[in-house]
């Protein structure tokens, strides 16, 4: 059956019509000015998240145009470990830390890891923590690098320190491992084999991350398998 509709009838219809198209613009309007509003606010996080601190004693650059690839930067995740809450895992082969929260839950960050004949693993503790640490380069290390001669007794704290703005220092039964979890300002080598056997963050997140993880934390290091690890047993 054809409706049929009286002019009054009609134009009323189309007034009705009219204000719900109008009403429905106005509401998709508003979700995507939700959306733009809930991408800003999170454009601007994300840049704070490597933005320049004020650390008292140093003034920490920003990293320019969070370079860093998305995946490696600081963000709550699903615990892929299961290891008791407040414990530090190193996942050697995909370059992550994480450390393990309640309810399954964990803060990863991206990481540096040693170079081939550099890397280790095992289980250990985290000792000591210092803010602004000098560096020492081992014995080892100078004999390699002879120019590192000029820090045998230590490089002071400072932006270009290789420790970076924190360290972390890992014992094994009581032994010092000469391991550190510590900041870098070399921020592009996140996410690669760069270093002499250490866990380097940038100083952003180890900054974040020293206020998280008390003296006596538990550390797990996963070995890579494409590498010849010089485990702690």
């Amino acid at each position: 059956m054809i409706r049929k509709f009286n002019r009054r009838q009609f134009l009323a219809l189309g007034s009705s019509v009219a204000a719900t198209s109008v009403l429905a613009a106005c509401g998709a309007t508003g979700s995507a000015q939700l959306r733009a509003a809930s991408f800003r606010e999170q454009a601007t996080a994300d840049l704070m998240r490597y933005a320049a601190i004020d650390d008292g004693e140093f003034i920490i650059p920003a990293i320019p145009g969070n370079r860093i690839d998305r995946k490696f930067w600081r963000q709550q995740v699903a615990d892929p470990f299961g290891e008791l809450p407040g414990t530090i895992v190193v996942d050697t082969p995909n370059r992550y830390l994480y450390l393990t929260l309640p309810d399954s839950q964990a803060i990863r960050v991206g990481v540096g890891i040693g170079k081939q004949g550099f890397t280790w693993s095992g289980r250990a503790t985290v000792q000591m923590k210092r803010r602004w640490p000098t560096w020492t380069p081992p014995r080892e290390m100078i004999e390699r690098v002879p120019e590192l001669e000029k820090w045998a007794k230590g490089q002071p704290p400072g932006l270009d320190n290789p420790l970076g703005a924190r360290a972390l220092y890992i014992f094994k039964d009581g032994r010092d491992t000469l391991y550190r979890i510590h900041g870098s300002p070399e921020w592009w080598t996140i996410g690669t084999a760069a270093s002499s056997g250490c866990i380097r963050m940038t100083n952003q997140d180890i900054v974040d991350f020293f206020e998280r993880v008390p003296n006596g934390t538990p550390i797990v290091v996963i070995p890579d398998n494409r590498f010849s690890p010089d485990a702690i047993a």
